[in-house]
């Protein structure tokens, strides 16, 4: 694979040379620019890079259907090549130009729907609208107040043109987060109801004298309250943030952070309960039958059960709303200039 990488960057430079060196009629014959439009839809950002970088110009390249190649970029929504525009001065002007079909300039580009192949590696319709939200917005920062509010043939701006091609995608998206939030919030007030009358029945019992519990001083007794107390909490916090989502008017602007942040917050307070009640259980049981080893080890070991079932259906649906919302973002706003 290494070989076969060198061999093709080889050819990739020669062709760079060979194109810096050609005129208008030979390029056309060797249609460089259609070359150069479908490297862009397929992403091919080192094929793009380097013969762009040979002759700058031909980020003008067109499809027919768009003035330059990141109206593709945008079209397709390929991140890496459209953070190209960022090493340009004339990033402004590509942005403000409008293509000769439809009069779409490159914020209405990011207001059509992104193709769905782009789409499948995005779990949810929460999460593909989440970032569809963050294409548009990456766009609109570099777009003129003009731009952003220029009307297209049909008559609508991008942010028009953004709401009616996303209605679907937001109504599912809408069903997805109540849905998920619905079931977790059974869970959760189970796990509330449950540790609240754990609090008040503590293993052992209590005195009948001075009504403390029997193992109050026992260090597994602490454990088994903290551990109770932990899971009270955090499955209550888990409830509110799940309650939040469903009361929320789930407008275009909240699902790019806000309807997110309450979904990260409550899976994580969840998933933190469920551990708590495991380990407040596993507490009860050792003060229990601590002179009976042999039983309670494997019981202990059943309870990992639970925990590891859930983090594998939702860690993965986690870590995806985290890295989409709080971590690195898909675009290079540091690109240097590059020609």
């Amino acid at each position: 694979m290494k070989l076969a990488h060198f061999r093709s960057h080889e050819l990739l430079c020669r062709m760079r040379a060979q194109i810096s060196i050609s005129d208008t009629q030979q390029r056309e014959v060797g249609r460089v620019r259609d070359a150069i439009v479908r490297a862009t839809k397929e992403g091919n950002f080192e094929f793009v890079f380097e013969i762009v970088k040979a002759d700058p110009q031909l980020v003008w390249s067109n499809d027919g259907k768009s003035k330059n190649i990141f109206s593709v970029a945008v079209q397709y929504r390929q991140a890496k090549i459209f953070s190209l525009i960022y090493g340009l001065d004339i990033k402004i002007a590509l942005a403000d130009t409008r293509d000769d079909f439809y009069d779409n300039n490159l914020l209405h580009m990011a207001g059509m729907l992104a193709p769905s192949t782009s789409l499948n590696d995005i779990a949810g319709a929460a999460l593909q609208m989440q970032r569809e939200l963050q294409w548009f917005k990456e766009v609109e920062s570099i777009a003129t107040p003009k731009a952003r509010g220029f009307v297209n043939k049909e008559g609508l701006t991008p942010r028009q043109l953004f709401t009616m091609n996303h209605e679907d995608m937001m109504s599912k998206g809408e069903k997805w987060m109540k849905d998920t939030a619905s079931s977790c919030t059974v869970v959760g007030a189970l796990i509330v109801t449950i540790m609240f009358a754990t609090a008040f029945t503590v293993p052992g019992g209590n005195d009948q004298n001075t009504g403390f519990p029997i193992f109050l001083n026992k260090k597994l007794f602490m454990v088994f309250i903290v551990s109770d107390a932990l899971s009270l909490f955090s499955s209550s916090t888990s409830v509110l943030m799940f309650l939040g989502i469903l009361t929320s008017r789930y407008a275009e602007e909240d699902f790019l952070e806000s309807l997110p942040r309450k979904m990260i917050i409550g899976l994580s307070t969840l998933f933190f309960s469920i551990a708590a009640m495991m380990t407040a259980f596993s507490a009860a049981l050792i003060l229990m039958l601590h002179e009976q080893s042999w039983i309670f080890k494997p019981i202990i070991c059943l309870a990992t059960i639970p925990i590891t079932l859930f983090v594998s259906m939702q860690f993965p649906l986690l870590v995806s709303m985290v890295k989409s919302t709080y971590g690195p973002s898909i675009f290079d706003r540091k690109m240097k200039r590059w020609f």
